[in-house]
Formats: C-alpha cells, structure tokens, sequence
C-alpha cells in the first residue's frame, strides 16, 4: 500500500474530520501517501484529488462538516461516470480507499470494491440509520444540539403555557426523535418505526395538564409527520396553545462531541490498518467500546432493529 484515497459522501456529520485527520496521519506514520478526494464520488469522476499532508489536517479535528467537502454523484452511479472514476483513481495512483459516509456510499465503495479497488468503509451519518453497527459518526453530536434545543424551547414553552412540537431528522430511522426524547423528557416521541395516533398524543397533554403541567414537549423525526400540521390538530383537539419548530440542518454543524472525536480518529487509524494488511472491503462500527469490522454486502444487507427497549423507557418516564 503506496497511496490511500480518502472521500466524504453524502450528508455530512460532525466526526468526519476527525476520521480524515486520522487516516492521514496514520498513513503518514506508516509511510503511505493520502490522496483527499474533493466532493465525494463526484470527485472521483472529476479526478479532482491533492496530496495531503500533516499540515493539511492541521487544526480540524474539532471542526463540523467536513474540509474535503461532499455531493452525491449521479454520473458516477452511470456507467461512463464510474468508468472515469475507476481511470482516475488509476491515475492518481491509488491503491486503496476509504469511503466515510453513509448507505450510499458504502454502496458505491461496494461497487468499487468489485471492480478491484481495495475498500474500507466508515458510517458516517447523523441519522444513525446503518443496522450494523450501535452507533455512527455524528449521531451524539446531533443529539446534543437537539437537546441544546429542546431546554431552550422548554423554557418559552413553560412561561406560555404551550405545547411545542420539535421536528427532527431522520427520514426512515428515529434514533434522533427516540434519544432526545429519553434524554430530553419529551411527553412524547414521534417516529417512522411505530404508528401513532393523534387522539393518543392529545390524551397524554391533558393528562398532564390535569395535574398541574404547564407545558408539554414532543419531539417529531421528520419521516413520522409534518409539524405544522400536527401542532395544528393538536390545539384544535386540545385548546392548548400550540407551536412547532424545525431544527433543520442545524443538526448537521456544530463542534463534534468527545465521543464523535474518539471513534473518527479510532476509525480512521483501523481502516488504513486494515488496508495496509491487505483487508477490503469492509465497514467499520462500533459496539460497546469496541470498534469492529465486517464484510461490505453483508452490512448493507442487515435491516435496522427498532430499539423497542429504549422507546418503552421513553413512555413509562413520561407519565
């Protein structure tokens, strides 16, 4: 292994710079040159690679987002886009890459991985939507900004006497809504995984108010429902005032947490390890304390279990 490509894809998430900063210093440590891909698999296609050095993860390991930026890449999922990829990373003298991002693309490193380019993947995503693993790269940083948000709203929302309906990310997974909500204590979570009903969310604010509660909190993931419309039946079912707030890609930003900095850089160290030993095409995840790793299509052909437990301890703190 002479030269390791590093890309960032999809959404971005708080953690990505420290899993770039580690896999270039690592290599560096084992004397291996790193190639950063600009935009993601579009850069790829486009060739648009620089060599990086110490210098060049100076200083990012407690920035958001990601320096080598990100995009999703219709042409490289087309045949004559993957083509160029493919003599692109040819000629940039690439022996093996690691891909940090989410689903797509660890798709996308999996195609790569077939075509003979040796590949690591690493989950990146906020969402914490990837079943293999307990947690990605992002996910606390998320949910402390959410939790940031939750007692800033709670504080208006008890001097008013309002319900306030708080809509998260997380289109398929809930991780973010059923977190927050336990670590936040919401009335009530929201999410994809289970269906809820309306005059249920109703009953349980005015439960709350008949022994004494000013105020309630619910936290919504965005692919459960719409705010607006829900915060709008819930006061006409209701009489209480009712308000709803979209945080939007302000999960997404912000200073990584310790834990977020912890698995980046333990990652980003064990995926060069792993290619600098001849292992591809494999993801990286963490259970428990440990980080892991296994094979590329079996990870992508894992379905997410819903954490029954955690949503259960969510109702029963509520009461």
């Amino acid at each position: 292994m002479k030269k390791i490509g590093v890309l960032t894809s999809g959404g971005d998430a708080p953690g990505m710079n420290a899993a770039i900063r580690a896999v270039v210093r690592f290599a560096i440590f084992n004397n291996i040159n790193v190639v950063g891909i600009k935009n993601g698999f579009r850069g790829l296609v486009e060739g648009d690679g620089i060599e990086m050095n110490l210098s060049s993860v100076a200083d990012i390991i407690h920035r958001g987002g990601t320096v080598l930026g990100s995009a999703r890449s219709k042409e490289f999922q087309q045949e004559d886009g993957f083509k160029k990829a493919l003599n692109n990373i040819k000629y940039l003298g690439i022996d093996g890459l690691v891909t940090i991002g989410g689903d797509g693309t660890f798709k996308g490193a999996l195609e790569l991985g077939k075509a003979g380019v040796p590949t690591i993947g690493i989950p990146g995503t906020i969402d914490n939507d990837l079943p293999y693993t307990q947690y990605t790269l992002g996910f606390f940083t998320a949910l402390t900004t959410v939790l940031e948000s939750v007692e800033k709203i709670r504080d208006t929302s008890s001097s008013h006497g309002r319900t306030n309906v708080i809509q998260v990310m997380g289109r398929n997974c809930g991780d973010i809504a059923l977190y927050a909500g336990l670590a936040g204590g919401a009335e009530m979570v929201i999410i994809p995984e289970v269906e809820y009903n309306i005059d249920e969310v109703c009953d349980k604010i005015m439960q709350g108010r008949a022994r004494g509660k000013k105020h309630s909190i619910i936290i919504l993931a965005e692919g459960a429902g719409d705010a607006k419309n829900i915060s709008e039946i819930i006061e006409k079912k209701t009489g209480v005032g009712t308000r709803y707030s979209v945080l939007g890609y302000t999960q997404r930003g912000g200073t990584p947490s310790a834990f977020d900095r912890l698995i980046g850089s333990q990652m980003g160290a064990k995926a060069v390890e792993l290619l600098n030993n001849s292992i591809s095409n494999r993801v990286l995840g963490v259970n428990g304390n440990e980080i892991f790793h296994m094979d590329i299509t079996e990870a992508l052909s894992m379905k997410k279990q819903f954490d029954e437990n955690t949503y259960e301890l969510t109702k029963i703190l509520s009461i």
